[in-house]
């Protein structure tokens, strides 16, 4: 680096290290208690755009209050306005939507099917996909993601035979492999035989020639060898299916019908940060409890946002934060939260009402009445609000 251009990022450097002290004493000044991000985000305004001291304080004063009226008031009923958020704007959700934005050969859950997905913290999603990004080098190279799509994608013995004849006078089956499709699909050749000698005991390959027997010789068997030797996956990695290639902006991504992240990430040349799937479960045990979380919000976010609809991810954060605290991930019903809450009569009221009713009074459970639901059953006032508060009456001696 040349000695100036050191001696600017230095002298820069200070300037900006002497711009957050000032906004920090502002900052204590109004006691103001801001998170660390704000400050940085703060420091950049007054740096960008030239602040004086007095507009420095002027806008660390009109911050203040933006952060105060945004706060949420003591005893709010964070969960029910949450509830009605994410809840009412999905009544305005497309049922079915398979319409992948940009990518058209792929089929992908969006909408209200997605959001109930996602809630339900379903094992086992409809359409399960992945985006895989590269690192800087790799970005560019189209021949290395090509390279890489074809050792992710799904390919089987009937995307490379050339002929493929079943010949029942000799019990046979006799397969001519397509090196051209081969070398097109940048297979290696090798591999592909070591496979098909795994698979079939009964092999005979001269070339690209390839003769397979059955066990037994029958027309039964034969047909049934024909079917597997046509199916015979020979690249590819487990659980992903199709895969697209796109150019998004400058770069080259990988799209995939299918997920395997803990595998993908441990190939070459795979962008660890970037590359996703729609897959929670899957997120939670690559990635653990805090990525699932994130990809809860990200999702649900995303599926709103694909239908015009915005909802204030603070409701979102908080149905994530409900689904993951306990350490794993559990869905919002009578198989996690409803089902596990503490009083008998909240989660009586939900579902299955006879079995939760019957088990408590087995039990001897005692409901304190501490929530909303119990309350309003038994029509007293809910603990919000007026509710919240107790007054006593002392008597004067």
């Amino acid at each position: 680096m040349p000695i100036n251009l050191w001696h600017e990022n230095r002298v820069l450097g200070d300037f900006v290290q002497e711009l957050e002290k000032k906004v920090v004493k502002i900052i204590k000044k109004k006691k103001a208690n801001f998170p660390e991000s704000f400050i940085q985000d703060i420091t950049e305004a007054a740096k960008r755009h030239e602040l004086t001291d007095k507009e420095l304080t002027e806008l660390v004063g009109q911050i203040k209050k933006a952060y105060e009226r945004a706060k949420v008031e003591d005893g709010e009923a964070v969960g029910t306005v949450a509830a009605q958020s994410v809840g009412e704007p999905g009544t305005q959700m497309t049922m079915r939507t398979f319409h992948y934005a940009g990518v058209a050969e792929l089929n992908v859950t969006l909408g209200l099917p997605r959001l109930i997905e996602i809630v339900d913290a379903r094992k086992k999603i409809s359409t399960p996909t992945m985006a895989i990004f590269f690192e800087e080098e790799f970005r560019s190279d189209e021949e290395f993601v090509r390279k890489m799509a074809n050792k992710i994608g799904k390919s089987t013995m009937k995307d490379i035979i050339k002929d493929f004849n079943i010949n029942y006078a000799e019990m046979n089956v006799i397969v001519e492999l397509n090196l051209e499709k081969i070398e097109d699909k940048r297979l290696d050749y090798d591999d592909i035989i070591a496979r098909i000698e795994k698979a079939f005991k009964r092999v005979h390959i001269d070339n690209n020639i390839l003769s397979f027997e059955p066990t037994t010789s029958n027309i039964r068997e034969l047909r049934l060898l024909a079917d597997k030797i046509r199916d015979l996956q020979i690249s590819g990695v487990k659980n992903i299916g199709k895969v697209v290639i796109r150019k998004e902006e400058e770069e080259w991504v990988i799209h995939t019908e299918g997920s395997n992240l803990g595998t993908v990430l441990k190939m070459e040349g795979i962008d660890k940060v970037r590359t996703t799937t729609n897959d929670i479960h899957e997120i939670e045990k690559v990635l653990g409890i805090e990525a699932a979380r994130n990809a809860i919000i990200h999702e649900a976010q995303r599926t709103m946002e694909e239908q015009g609809l915005t909802v204030d991810v603070r409701h979102i954060m908080l149905v994530a934060d409900m689904m993951t605290a306990d350490g794993k991930v559990k869905s919002i019903g009578r198989h996690g939260i409803s089902g596990e809450k503490a009083s008998v009569l909240a989660r009586a009221s939900f579902e299955e009402t006879g079995k939760h009713l019957l088990r408590a009074s087995i039990r001897g459970e005692i409901d304190h009445l501490t929530g909303i639901i119990e309350n309003i059953i038994i029509g007293q006032p809910i603990p919000l609000g007026t509710g919240s508060v107790g007054v006593v009456m002392k008597q004067k001696k």
